[in-house]
């Protein structure tokens, strides 16, 4: 039987880490200045740190097949993520657009998705989720950037492979697939600024919340984001793992890393790249908020159908 304490645990620490960075801004503790300063040190360093321990996982030719499955799936669902961020808003206003394009491809599984599936489904049930989610770390810092800048090209290729968070991709890969291991005392460093990732993103996205009228959170278009993200993906994932009669506990997995909120990163670089930062804290904001039904509700209905 499933138990949800630790999700709901998990999902309101979040809310408090937002609700701190609210304070500090209301207050000014922390200025836009100061805003701007902690996203670039998020951006390029603590994410990248991040991301390099991420892809420090047991790796075997054992788990290379078991996990073909997933990572295909995963990759289906990358390409289709893409194909949805540029037809699902036609409505959409420019300076939105690169904000949905990015809240559709990349989602908070990475951090929420790995200690949900964790926690719900054990050690096995988080080895698929780091398979399933090296797609989109992948294109999170590839495509996913691109949403953002204005370079064409050579320019947007040049921009993408020479940015921290790739390079760390990179970086992470190479430790994956060699099973090389750090020296103890660096290894240490990166972990330990790895850990900074979700106290500082949240706090950021809290202190731009800050500069926002609650009133304006709840609009049309954040809501049909929000049912695209928390509910049309994942229903659409729990069909074609359906009909390809996949094992259960990876049917499992990629249905509730598919329901994923908005990905932190999303207001994060809109506020490095000078795009829309309100409107995507607030798609961050809301489809957590949101996913704070609907993530039980795809658990529980995994439970029972599976």
């Amino acid at each position: 039987m499933v138990t949800y304490s630790s999700l709901f645990d998990l999902q309101i620490m979040m809310f408090l880490l937002i609700a701190i960075g609210y304070f500090l801004g209301k207050k000014g503790i922390i200025s836009k200045e100061g805003r701007q300063s902690i996203t670039d040190l998020v951006i390029d360093v603590i994410l990248p740190c991040n991301i390099v321990v991420s892809f420090m996982i047991e790796m075997n030719l054992h788990i290379l097949t078991s996990c073909f499955v997933i990572l295909l799936l995963s990759i289906g669902i990358q390409l289709f993520s893409a194909f949805a961020g540029k037809h699902f808003y036609p409505h959409a206003d420019e300076k939105k657009l690169p904000v949905l394009r990015y809240g559709t491809l990349c989602s908070n599984g990475g951090f929420m998705g790995n200690a949900l599936v964790g926690e719900i489904y054990g050690s096995q049930g988080l080895l698929y989720a780091s398979i399933y989610l090296i797609p989109q770390r992948i294109v999170m810092w590839s495509a996913g950037i691109s949403c953002f800048t204005k370079a064409k090209g050579k320019d947007v290729i040049k921009k993408v492979i020479t940015h921290p968070c790739i390079v760390a991709v990179a970086i992470g890969l190479f430790f994956m697939l060699t099973q090389l291991s750090l020296p103890t005392p660096l290894d240490k460093t990166l972990r330990t600024l790895s850990g900074c990732t979700t106290s500082l993103s949240m706090l950021i996205i809290g202190v731009i919340l800050s500069e926002i009228r609650a009133s304006t959170i709840f609009s049309g278009m954040n809501l049909y984001y929000c049912f695209i993200r928390l509910i049309v993906f994942p229903a659409l994932t729990l069909a074609v793992c359906t009909l390809l009669g996949l094992d259960s506990l990876v049917t499992a997995v990629s249905v509730v890393l598919a329901g994923m909120p908005a990905g932190t990163t999303t207001a994060i670089l809109a506020a490095k790249y000078d795009g829309d930062a309100h409107f995507a804290v607030k798609c961050v904001f809301l489809s957590t908020l949101l996913s704070l039904i609907t993530i039980p509700l795809w658990c529980m209905m995994m439970e029972w159908l599976l």
